[in-house]
């Protein structure tokens, strides 16, 4: 599922980033900006990445006490860098949901240096010495092609910026088409894409935030699920199987299913 717009229900703590100045010291975005969907200035491009960490076994035999001062550095680095209307990071937990990562860093932002810079600090922590990246996905916004017909300022796909955040769960996955996808005609993709958003408007209660990783990334797409009714999706999902579209898809995996938590409770939950 991707390169359209699900409607949602709005999260009340939803948070924005909004284009603003470089400050102190950090590298001004080079990105053009997007029309936006309903009239008023353009909005800029946001650089969006999914960064996937394992902790190593050797980190958890350490005493408690170096553990503790590991954390805290780490939750510096993300706290620091939080700036309304320039930087926002979300955390997850993937501890019982995947084998092969145990956290989920969500960044998003408006340059792909502030992004490596961001990481950089990361790992240059203590505790980063002790982190594996099994996975990392790098994405932008851009308007959909695909329209669902409601004037709704909450909805990100039609904005080119995403509203993440509000809801307990998001299932994130890497996405590609097929390429006879791309050789249709745009009448004939339109009419499927209808159909697939006609699916998603019967699942008000998920949120669909779609990014685009064509040229930056393996990928095509990075779609992101936000809901706090995980059976929702699935059914949702499963229901999205049935639509002509998905015949053209070429890979929707590896799947990550997270728990939202604060920059502490994610890294309490690794030990």
């Amino acid at each position: 599922m991707a390169d359209t717009a699900t409607p949602s229900v709005p999260a009340t703590s939803a948070h924005t980033v909004t284009p603003a100045p470089a400050a102190g010291g950090r590298p001004a975005s080079s990105y053009g900006a997007t029309p936006s969907a309903h009239g008023g200035p353009p909005v800029k491009r946001q650089i969006v990445a999914f960064s996937f960490y394992k902790i190593l076994p050797e980190w958890k035999r350490l005493p408690a006490a170096e553990r503790a001062a590991m954390k805290a550095a780490f939750v510096e680095v993300i706290e620091r860098w939080n700036k309304p209307g320039e930087f926002l990071t979300l955390t997850y937990s993937t501890i019982g949901t995947r084998g092969d990562v145990d956290i989920l860093v969500w960044s998003i932002c408006y340059s792909v240096e502030e992004m490596n810079l961001m990481r950089s600090e990361l790992l240059a922590t203590p505790l980063g010495g002790y982190l594996e990246t099994p996975h990392n996905f790098l994405s932008m916004t851009k308007r959909s092609q695909y329209q669902i017909d409601r004037e709704d300022e909450s909805e990100s796909e039609g904005r080119g910026a995403i509203r993440p955040g509000g809801h307990k769960y998001i299932f994130v996955y890497p996405f590609w088409k097929t390429r006879p996808w791309y050789l249709l005609s745009m009448e004939d993709r339109r009419r499927l894409m209808d159909e697939h958003i006609r699916v998603g408007l019967a699942y008000p209660r998920v949120k669909l935030n779609t990014t685009y990783s064509f040229g930056i990334d393996d990928q095509e797409f990075v779609v992101a699920f936000e809901t706090n009714f995980p059976d929702d999706f699935v059914d949702l999902v499963q229901q999205l199987r049935e639509t002509e579209a998905s015949m053209y898809t070429l890979k929707d995996y590896p799947i990550f299913s997270c728990v939202r938590v604060t920059p502490a409770e994610m890294l309490d939950r690794l030990g």
